[in-house]
């Protein structure tokens, strides 16, 4: 009779991630004795009782695994790919109230019951609880555009994210929400305009190329990136012109302007608007 042969215990945690309960490894077939032999020779390291993980085990997934908690909210977006106003300067991490993990002075910690369940071996948040502690963390704005992320990205559904009993700001953001919104400034530029109860074409196309919003026939906004130079500045001057010379007017800002200096660009806005700029001519 032809016996399985045993998993090796490096590549298994490798393939789990990099860091691992070594319950989860003895469910899966290794041997406490090669497990204990990889440990000896340095091929994984035991930084807490019942964990391993490899050399280069991501150093967020460790001090995770040693703190008892799990990645969450912004941090967890971030490492996602999804929109995040600015890196936070501690790391986001998610602790039951009742548990005993939590005990790190190196992060900012949510203590809440999750409205997902966390399973033990867990050291990042599903994405629900993701969103639902970025909803009660962040300013409207800021959690909509990461909403609005997880959205475009494929992540969640609005009928899926419907299906859950969300907190009041949750909510409030759900039924915002645009799930073909691609980035973050675009939701900024929408909440922030909704105000004009005018029509706000975002992303649309004239002339060959996007532009950023059309407010109302005429009035088109254009928001230049975080590095915006080289040969994409000089085909934006360019399309800036030909949209003038068809009738439009353009006010491009900076991506620093609309971040940090929001009341200017607003009043360059309302200023256009009066001059009935945005109306056909």
């Amino acid at each position: 009779m032809l016996h399985p042969t045993a998993p090796d215990p490096v590549e298994l945690v490798i393939e789990l991630g990099g860091v691992v309960r070594t319950q989860r490894l003895k469910k899966k077939g290794v041997s406490r004795s090669s497990l204990e032999r990889a440990v000896a020779a340095g091929e994984l390291l035991r930084f807490r009782r019942g964990w391993v993980a490899t050399k280069d085990a991501d150093p967020v997934l460790v001090a995770a695994a040693r703190a008892g908690v799990v990645v969450t909210c912004i941090s967890q977006a971030a490492r996602l790919g999804l929109w995040v106003h600015e890196k936070p300067e501690r790391i986001h991490v998610g602790a039951d109230p009742h548990g005993a993990g939590g005990k790190t002075e190196r992060a900012h910690v949510h203590w809440s019951i999750p409205m997902l369940p966390r399973h033990p071996d867990a050291l990042v948040d599903p994405i629900e609880n993701v969103l639902a502690l970025v909803a009660d963390c962040e300013p409207f704005e800021r959690a909509l555009a990461t909403w609005e992320s997880a959205l475009n990205k494929g992540l969640v559904t609005i009928p899926g994210l419907a299906e859950f009993p969300w907190k009041d700001a949750a909510r409030d953001l759900l039924e915002r929400a645009n799930p073909f919104a691609d980035a973050g400034t675009e939701t900024y530029i929408r909440e922030r305009l909704r105000w004009l109860k005018l029509r706000l074409l975002i992303q649309t196309w004239i002339a060959g190329h996007r532009v950023d919003v059309l407010i109302g026939s005429r009035l088109v906004l254009q928001i230049d990136g975080k590095h915006h130079v080289g040969a994409q500045r000089s085909e934006d001057i360019r399309h800036d012109a030909e949209l003038r010379l068809m009738g439009y007017h353009v006010i491009r800002i900076s991506y620093q302007q609309l971040m940090h200096d929001w009341p200017a660009v607003q009043d360059l806005i309302m200023r256009a608007v009066a001059q009935g700029l945005h109306l056909t001519a």
